[in-house]
């Protein structure tokens, strides 16, 4: 592999690996309220919110940090009125009971008005705050942090739409990404370069830990730990992995004020990438050079099935994470480069088509279906079972059979995504 394709790579998994406090979709949402008022340059009297109706669906039932709230109406408060957007997706972390207090009283005066825009792109965001006579725009799109058009009065400050109108025109100038490349870089590249990798497993491990000590969302991690998970699911490398990786979903779920490790702009996929490997790990007691190899190798994963799935789509992100995971405990369990391959197709035959239906709680039952996928694929694995080209949407060749789970997330299941969003939206 040559310094530059590896520079490159470095620079995308600094790009895509990152911290963020709450579920990333309000947030993101947030961060563009906190921009357009500093944009302004004073609180709004009024906010128009347009969204895609993959941000709609993903922030409408998801606990906000700190503020015991679910919803759009208190974050899009909250950015604007204690938001930093140099923050980033930690946009919130200065948030106050006072502050708390200032953005009910803007939902309660009906301040904020929220509505789905459509035919742009699945993960858009326009934030218009006014106040008398003065009006400033901020747009996110494609990427949770990514601004793509800014605005005060008359003056445009920057304008990107036309470059980032679809997701294809937007990841086109990305090095593209194969199971070869992944694996190779994960593999070769010394130590103290990818070292780095190991902060997800720190922040990530911290808050499970973290929710053990609470009651948070329903409480999958606690379930599974407790006298009926010990009961009839027993003590065991696989259980301790199902509670690490679920209990660090209910808090963040929840809306617990406890920072997380993303990737691909989604916490839960940091999450579910993360600690099955770290439990794992912990369990066989592995050395440190494994522990970052195998990381590397799951979130490099995950970062190059979202390439082509894109950042928001009608499949379960704990599908994608899962697999990166499967890939990292099957090679710490001693797995050749083919049986990882065997791992991933035994992934893609097993659980694609899992729907997303919006961040909420009970994503971390999701979460644990897709970590005990990832070890029963893993188990298959170095059995040398694996699901055939002769069987579904499996391909001989690896990266067509993720080419295959991709295309049926980003564009087999667009319908899927209208009727769940219609479902959600017009309950009773």
């Amino acid at each position: 592999m040559d310094e530059i394709t590896k520079q490159q790579i470095l620079e995308l998994i600094h790009q895509e690996v990152i911290p963020a406090i709450g579920c990333t979709e309000p947030i993101a949402v947030a961060l563009a309220a906190a921009k357009s008022t500093e944009l302004l340059g004073k609180i709004p009297e009024r906010i128009e919110v347009s969204l895609s109706a993959n941000i709609l669906k993903n922030a409408m039932g998801v606990g906000i940090p700190g503020t015991g709230m679910v919803g759009l109406p208190i974050a899009i408060a909250l950015g604007s009125l204690i938001g930093k957007s140099a923050y980033g997706l930690e946009v919130l972390r200065d948030l106050t009971p006072e502050s708390l207090e200032k953005g009910k009283s803007m939902v309660s005066k009906q301040m904020i008005h929220i509505r789905l825009k459509e035919r742009v792109d699945k993960l858009y965001i326009e934030v218009t705050c006014t106040a008398a006579d003065e009006k400033a725009i901020a747009i996110i799109a494609h990427e949770h942090t990514r601004f793509v058009y800014l605005s005060r009065n008359e003056e445009i400050l920057k304008n990107e739409l036309s470059k980032y109108s679809g997701e294809e025109q937007a990841t086109q100038e990305q090095l593209k990404l194969s199971f070869d490349l992944v694996y190779d870089f994960a593999m070769q590249m010394p130590l103290d370069e990818i070292r780095f990798i190991l902060d997800t497993a720190k922040l990530n491990k911290h808050a499970a830990e973290e929710s053990v000590k609470g009651q948070f969302g329903h409480e999958v991690g606690k379930t599974i730990s407790g006298p009926y998970g010990h009961k009839y699911l027993g003590d065991s490398p696989y259980t301790h992995m199902l509670i690490l990786t679920a209990a660090a979903c209910d808090a963040r779920m929840d809306g617990a004020m406890i920072p997380v490790m993303s990737n691909s702009g989604s916490g839960n996929q940091g999450i579910a990438a993360t600690l099955p490997v770290v439990s794992f790990a912990e369990d066989i007691k592995c050395s440190e050079e494994q522990l970052i190899r195998a990381l590397m190798l799951s979130h490099l994963m995950v970062i190059y099935v979202k390439q082509s799935l894109g950042r928001l789509s009608a499949l379960c992100g704990c599908v994608v994470a899962a697999t990166g995971a499967s890939c990292g405990i099957t090679w710490l369990m001693g797995g050749t480069k083919k049986q990882i391959t065997y791992a991933i197709k035994n992934m893609i035959g097993n659980i694609t088509g899992m729907i997303c239906d919006g961040a909420k709680p009970s994503c971390a039952m999701k979460v644990a279906s897709g970590v005990s996928t990832a070890m029963l694929s893993a188990m298959m694995a170095m059995e040398n079972k694996v699901v055939t080209a002769v069987e579904g949407i499996i391909d001989e060749d690896v990266d067509q059979s993720i080419y295959n789970l991709t295309s049926i997330g980003s564009k087999g299941m667009e319908t899927t995504d209208k009727v769940v969003l219609d479902i959600m939206t017009h309950k009773k």
